[in-house]
């Protein structure tokens, strides 16, 4: 065992992170003989790839899998360095150099770069971005230990499968091949795996960039948020991810008069804010269509329900229009939130004692806004909403930032969309805006025309799962999501 391996895993057994221990993932079963979950129908056209047959190389990433979930990097605090140990030491054994990119105290995002000549050239290269950090969980509330990577009935269970270290895997993998494969590249390909992107804090990658620009500069990126979805057992459609919401938080403030318990007073400041986030809660803001949410509902419109199609045809009339637009939103929360600015109440505080009357209570609004939409104008609308005095908005620190999105029309976004087309049985390849928050954003600010693809076929209930309960991945699906990643990466980066 070499000394750096051997310092990863007393640094592991130190923080606590592995569990049963990473060794144990060459013992699991391989996706080939373990019951499938879901039956995905995902049959390939085949095409000749310069990264060849990925079978085996998928069995060695379940592995890679399975111990970066046991590798606990729930954020708060992230320790996220662990992680980055470990894959470093992957990448050792392929013979691939990586360097520790220092954000703060525990906490150190990774790159390594294969390069294609002796000069990089930043506006060509590819980066593969991942982040090691995941959100946190309520253990009572799950059917199995959420960092000890259960395979059951034909998934892998556990805090990350999706979000984010199924990515992060298959991003690893994919690099890997080009390098087993010697493939000859017409571009640098660059691995990037971050910290602290369910955070946004001092280790995010805001300030990643801020610090190491020049070591992760490219002019292309994939990275998560799009989507393969499943219905009825087979691939519906593709969204692949070119802009996103913008995240806001604001607390909604109501103060009154402190007191006595039994003596109630008509300025309780729980009861004011009790009425605004009751009126808050069921307020729609306007509709409007950013060119991508339109265009992914005209795609949408063709391989939905008839009833469902023809209503999405008509998102945006001027006759049938508003009565589609709740016929869609009804539907669908991630429909409704694509068409408008979204607001979710998420948290609540007031008082100290039972028998006291705060004088203050506070709520907090999640918001996603359009790209383009101001936070003041929504606050103004809010504001008219509630109609009382008591009641105050206070815009909180750390929202997101719009950027612009990324081209439909670039060579990377039509790779991934033929490649990811041909491997999923021709099914329809649909731009994507998410309402979730990414680093793709940030990268979005400094030019890079960066798209999201977590690539394993899934159902809309196993996307749910996602920052929830019992979170998994079904085997099938991640093995081919690894190949699919693996063979987007090698066409279009390899000469050809």
């Amino acid at each position: 065992m070499s000394g750096k391996l051997k310092l990863w895993l007393a640094m592991s057994v130190a923080a606590g992170a592995l569990g049963a221990g990473w060794p144990l993932a060459a013992q699991t079963p391989s996706p080939s003989s373990a019951q499938s979950g879901g039956q995905a129908t995902t049959a390939a056209i085949s095409s000749p790839s310069p990264i060849g047959d990925t079978t085996a190389l998928a069995k060695e990433a379940q592995g890679w899998l399975i111990d970066l979930i046991r590798t606990n990097t729930t954020n708060p605090p992230g320790n996220e360095e662990v992680a980055a140990l470990y894959i470093r030491h992957v990448l050792e054994k392929e013979g691939i150099p990586s360097e520790l990119l220092s954000l703060s105290p525990g906490r150190s995002a990774l790159v390594a770069r294969l390069r294609s000549s002796a000069v990089a050239d930043p506006s060509k290269a590819l980066l593969l971005v991942a982040h090691m950090d995941v959100v946190g969980v309520e253990r009572e509330k799950w059917t199995v230990d959420p960092f000890a990577a259960v395979i059951k009935d034909g998934y892998i269970y556990g805090r990350g499968t999706v979000d984010d270290k199924g990515m992060l895997v298959a991003n690893l993998a994919a690099f890997i091949a080009l390098k087993r494969a010697n493939v000859h590249l017409n571009r640098d390909v660059i691995f990037l795996a971050t910290c602290d992107e369910e955070g946004g804090g001092d280790a995010s990658i805001k300030v990643l960039i801020s610090k190491y620009w020049d070591k992760v500069a490219a002019g292309f990126a994939i990275n998560e948020e799009g989507k393969v979805v499943m219905k009825n057992g087979k691939v519906q459609y593709v969204a692949v991810q070119a802009s996103e919401k913008v995240s806001v938080n604001v607390a909604v403030v109501a103060r009154g008069t402190s007191g006595h318990g039994s003596r109630p007073l008509k300025d309780n400041a729980v009861v004011h804010l009790s009425a605004a986030i009751a009126k808050i809660g069921t307020y729609d803001a306007p509709v409007h269509f950013t060119a991508i949410v339109r265009r992914y509902f005209e795609g949408l419109a063709a391989i939905e329900s008839d009833d469902l199609g023809k209503w999405m045809r008509a998102l945006d009339t001027t006759d049938r229009g508003e009565h589609a637009q709740k016929v869609i939103s009804d539907a669908s929360p991630l429909w409704s939130s694509l068409m408008r600015d979204s607001i979710s109440p998420t948290m609540l505080s007031a008082g100290v004692r039972n028998n006291v009357i705060p004088a203050e209570a506070r709520a907090n609004l999640n918001i996603r806004l359009l790209p383009g939409d101001t936070i003041d104008v929504l606050l103004a609308d809010l504001t008219k909403l509630v109609n009382d005095p008591q009641i105050k908005f206070e815009v909180q620190q750390n929202a997101g930032l719009a950027a612009p999105p990324s081209s439909l029309e670039s060579d990377f976004y039509a790779t991934i969309s033929k490649v990811a087309s041909a491997q999923f049985a021709n099914a329809p390849v649909l731009p994507f805006m998410s309402t979730g928050a990414t680093d793709s954003s940030q990268l979005r600010l400094h030019n890079v025309q960066a798209y999201g693809l977590v690539p394993f076929p899934l159902t809309e209930e196993e996307y749910q799962r996602m920052h929830g309960d019992d979170e998994r991945i079904p085997l099938v699906s991640f093995t081919k999501g690894v190949d699919v990643l693996a063979r987007i990466v090698a066409e279009f980066a390899a000469t050809r």
